[in-house]
């Protein structure tokens, strides 16, 4: 993993090398969807195992199999093709029985559950992501490792953007410079925000890094905002009781920007931290402000839901662990181990 895309290590430097992804089945992610479908609307939601595609490929694959538009199927997150993965999709089929998918399923694709329901799947609708990663060829101390285990599983780790956001080589943030420096953007809509997103991800992994390297990226400081682990709201840290409980609880934590135009929700040190990365890169600072998108906040430190780990054999790690949607499983797997992937088993996106 790229160490400036990713920035510095909180908890020291790596503990050995592994492998990830030798297969598909070494990287298993499941959506966590804490909706009760009603069994009856217009929408038909599938929750589909899919191995060796991408979520727009099987998007693509349902809207033509029910002969309706691509616009006209939803899914809540992005899940990587290298990997078995588990994820709801939706179909807008008003006034139509539901489709014969039967010759979809196959040894890449099945289907676990269907239902009806009222709505549509929105992006980001799951609450949580759940994972299994298998780490092969291990080479590492077990101790240290199993010491640094135990240490994220009670403090979390920086919540960086993985290196999969930026693309394969860095290729979209090479075309997010492209387009800022022409000053213009995609016509495509799609391209357009994977970019946006990309330029955001790198201006906000700089702010992460440069408080992982001072030892404050889970220290509230005097000018933080404060926002909840599943909330995209915010709060200045002066509004905080001095005996709060929920800081230390990783339940509450300081925050970035996301940079957009408006004035930083931050103040003081934080403020001016943030607003000089954004200086140190005028060109996708300004790219962002024009495209329209506003200030946003995403919180510095990520708390590892249910952490588990053994080895079944002296070359192999196990992890199974539960992250927020929009979170990034690199940013646990990049505080333990220099990670090589196997040929095709490059990260996607996880969210």
């Amino acid at each position: 993993m790229s160490e400036a895309l990713l920035g510095p290590r909180a908890w020291g430097d790596s503990c050995g090398r592994a492998t990830l992804k030798a297969t598909p089945e070494d990287f298993r992610v499941t959506e966590v969807l804490d909706i009760a479908l009603s069994g009856a609307g217009e929408h038909l939601w599938l929750l589909l195992e899919k191995r060796g595609l991408n979520t727009e490929e099987v998007a693509r694959k349902l809207a033509r199999s029910a002969g309706i538009s691509l616009r006209n199927v939803s899914y809540a997150g992005l899940k990587d093709r290298q990997a078995v993965t588990r994820q709801w999709f939706s179909l807008q089929l008003p006034g139509r029985a539901d489709p014969d998918f039967s010759a979809l399923w196959n040894d890449q694709l099945r289907c676990l559950e269907q239902s009806r329901h009222q709505r549509k799947l929105q992006r980001g609708a799951h609450s949580a992501n759940g994972f299994f990663i298998r780490l092969t060829d291990l080479a590492a101390d077990r101790s240290r490792l199993d010491e640094r285990l135990q240490i994220i599983a009670r403090q979390g780790v920086p919540n960086y953007f993985g290196p999969q956001r930026f693309g394969r080589d860095g290729g979209n943030l090479h075309d997010a410079r492209r387009w800022a420096e022409q000053g213009g953007y995609p016509p495509a809509r799609g391209t357009r925000s994977r970019l946006l997103s990309t330029a955001r991800s790198l201006l906000f992994n700089r702010m992460l890094a440069a408080r992982v390297a001072d030892g404050s990226w889970n220290c509230i400081l005097p000018g933080d905002c404060l926002a909840f682990t599943d909330s995209r709201s915010h709060f200045p840290a002066s509004e905080l009781a001095a005996d709060d409980p929920r800081p230390a609880a990783l339940d509450l934590h300081p925050t970035a920007s996301l940079w957009g135009a408006g004035t930083l929700a931050s103040t003081a040190q934080t403020a001016q931290l943030e607003q000089q990365v954004a200086d140190d890169e005028p060109q996708l600072a300004a790219w962002l402000e024009g495209a329209g998108l506003e200030q946003a906040r995403r919180i510095l430190r990520l708390p590892i839901g249910g952490l588990t780990w053994h080895y079944p054999s002296t070359d192999c790690l196990e992890l199974e662990f539960t992250l927020p949607t929009g979170c990034f499983a690199t940013a646990l797997l990049h505080e333990l181990l220099d990670l090589s992937s196997a040929p095709g088993g490059g990260l996607e996106s996880e969210i």
